[in-house]
């Protein structure tokens, strides 16, 4: 008799749990403040091209911030030298007017590059993390502007130079 008491109880108990954890989630609304899109980059040199693509999610959590994070493939060609890279980013958003997007990325890629020389190619692979400061015009889900990568190098970025145009889309 005591055990049968003990599962009713515990059934009672997980019904209960049950009951309040579906309500919490109607009440919830973290999901109305998630935003899906995310961005494309291109980058042009007289000698080379960079071409970026970045789902992302971020959460607003007011109508003037946002955060989040994204995923990134880049492709690069510099002359005879090859780029691929890969990986994450986590960046904040914020518009102090509805026009102007002002924004903070910080990237770290994986980078697969072959260089050409005179007679072979040599491949190498290694982590490169990149800090965008970045600005932008908004006009509804869309945002284009500008990007500055404060931790630009040279000898290893993928990206052409420091200054990279983007445009973000989010829904």
């Amino acid at each position: 008799m005591r055990v049968s008491k003990l599962m009713f109880t515990g059934i009672i108990l997980l019904f209960y749990n049950f009951c309040n954890s579906q309500n919490s989630v109607k009440n919830s609304d973290f999901w109305n403040h998630v935003r899906f899109g995310g961005g494309i980059g291109l980058g042009f040199t007289n000698n080379g091209f960079n071409g970026s693509i970045s789902p992302s999610a971020i959460y607003q959590f007011t109508d003037q911030l946002a955060a989040g994070t994204s995923l990134n493939f880049n492709y690069s060609k510099f002359n005879d030298n090859k780029f691929l890279a890969y990986g994450g980013s986590v960046l904040s958003l914020y518009n102090p007017i509805p026009q102007l997007q002002l924004s903070t990325e910080y990237e770290q890629l994986r980078i697969n590059r072959t260089i050409a020389t005179s007679t072979n190619s040599i491949s190498d692979n290694y982590w490169l993390p990149a800090f965008f400061i970045g600005a932008g015009y908004s006009t509804r889900n869309i945002t284009v502007g500008l990007r500055y990568d404060l931790l630009f190098n040279e000898q290893k970025s993928i990206y052409a130079n420091a200054l990279m145009p983007f445009v973000r889309v989010y829904f």
